[in-house]
């Protein structure tokens, strides 16, 4: 893994994001919940876009891509064809003096909760036990008494239900092969030490898609799709100089994996180059075991050539709360004003993301400026979102607006009631432009969607 250069801006980020409404810890009022977190105003809208742009990209502007909104609780033999009753687990170790608990395969990356200076097992206190594999499947009970009930578990990954309804999908969208099945979901998993924010944590959000295609044609589609997927992400604005690929091979290569790569974004500091998004070649395991297990035929026919075969399937999974996450952090900066003592916190997102995309002012409360800013304000609020603010110095609430990232601020001030102009500042260059009320909207739409 390349190491990172960029400084470490997880802390200030938290306190960003919780101050100015983007995501608080869930429950906070009970003390919380671990690594669970809510998204809150701003944060929502965020998330929203960055879903909303993967879907567009992934399924509106492909003819040979399909969405599914599959349940998220399944029948529990679908964990046992998937494997995820056997084999998904991680081994962990507790601490007999300090009652923590690790995985056993990453306690390098680990500190004693005693000892914040060492690893556990370092200090002479340390009592680890002896590893023992825990299977990360939130489990549950479906029917009225739980000592009848089956037991059901809450998805740990949203591919399964695409790969259920391969056949469902194809026959009644007439789709030939290759083609693909995508979907956003929500996902859980019991990990024994998550953290970082909301890099890893128990309840997630996938942005999946797998493409079904010919034995024989997956390399070259594998290929196709993993440049694909790392234009997608550097489309967002993230840093080029902060992506880069990871290969899976050998002992690092899933038993069911023909060929896999990770897109990696660099989060900085001791986080790092981490995993955002999997590239992988699946071959037909995940057919060939759901076929297996339910005796139903999964296979495809390709009539013009009369033959039938279980299609190979390349799978792209890309974490939203992580490419969430790695916006903000790439976004993240503060800087220095030309002219001020104080510097300023911007979150330079690209427009496409950023939560609001424009922000009126209204420079004082008279003179007729607030009904003229409001009137702005309801007129672009019907197509794209908009923040009205008449609080506080013009200087405190582009300030604001920085931090939380929108791109574009409007100013209506007294030449404005007079002669119906406006000024349009920039986040990011400072510029202001003094333009036509009449003409504002079509100059703020041109100008986010071309940034």
């Amino acid at each position: 893994m390349p190491a990172s250069n960029q400084p470490d801006v997880m802390d200030k980020l938290v306190s960003l994001c919780k101050r100015r409404g983007f995501i608080f810890q869930s429950s906070e009022i009970y003390g919380g919940t671990g690594s669970v977190w809510d998204y809150g105003p701003l944060g929502v809208e965020l998330k929203k876009n960055l879903k909303d742009l993967w879907w567009r990209s992934m399924v509106r502007m492909r003819e040979d891509v399909v969405g599914l909104d599959a349940a998220i609780l399944m029948h529990p033999r679908t964990w046992e064809a998937s494997g995820h009753v056997a084999g998904f687990t991680d081994p962990l170790v507790d601490c007999r003096v300090c009652k923590g608990r690790f995985r056993a395969d990453k306690l390098e990356d680990a500190r004693c909760p005693q000892k914040p200076s060492k690893r556990p097992g370092e200090a002479e206190q340390c009592q680890l036990t002896e590893p023992r594999m825990f299977n990360l499947m939130f489990k549950t009970f479906m029917g009225p008494v739980e000592e009848s009930a089956s037991t059901v578990y809450l998805r740990p990954e949203t591919a399964q239900g695409i790969f259920v309804n391969f056949l469902n999908v194809q026959q009644s969208t007439r789709q030939k092969v290759p083609f693909g099945i995508a979907q956003i979901g929500k996902a859980f998993r019991n990990e024994i030490t998550p953290g970082n924010f909301i890099f890893r944590t128990r309840e997630f959000e996938q942005m999946e898609m797998q493409f079904f295609v010919e034995p024989g044609t997956d390399m070259e589609w594998f290929e196709f799709w993993k440049a694909e997927r790392m234009a997608w992400h550097r489309s967002l604005g993230l840093a080029p100089a902060r992506l880069n690929f990871h290969q899976h091979a050998g002992a690092d290569l899933a038993h069911y994996a023909r060929a896999a790569f990770d897109i990696e974004f660099d989060f900085g500091g001791t986080l790092g180059f981490q995993e955002i998004e999997g590239i992988h070649n699946r071959g037909d395991f995940d057919l060939g075991r759901h076929q297996e297990h339910s005796g139903k035929k999964l296979e495809y026919f390709d009539q013009p050539n009369n033959k039938r075969y279980l299609p190979y399937v390349i799978e792209t999974s890309v974490g939203a709360d992580r490419t969430a996450l790695a916006a903000l952090v790439n976004a993240y900066r503060e800087e220095l004003v030309e002219g001020e003592d104080e510097g300023r916190t911007v979150l330079g997102l690209h427009p496409s993301l950023a939560p609001i995309k424009a922000a009126v002012f209204a420079l004082t409360k008279k003179d007729g400026m607030p009904d003229m800013a409001h009137r702005i304000a309801g007129d672009l609020r019907g197509h794209f979102p908009v923040d009205y603010d008449e609080t506080g110095s013009i200087g405190k609430r582009y300030r604001r607006q920085d931090e939380v990232g929108t791109p574009f601020c409007v100013t209506v001030d007294t030449d404005s009631v007079k002669d119906g102009t406006v000024t349009v500042r920039d986040r990011d260059s400072l510029k202001q432009d003094r333009i036509s009320a009449e003409a504002l909207r079509g100059y703020l739409q041109e100008r986010l969607q071309h940034e």
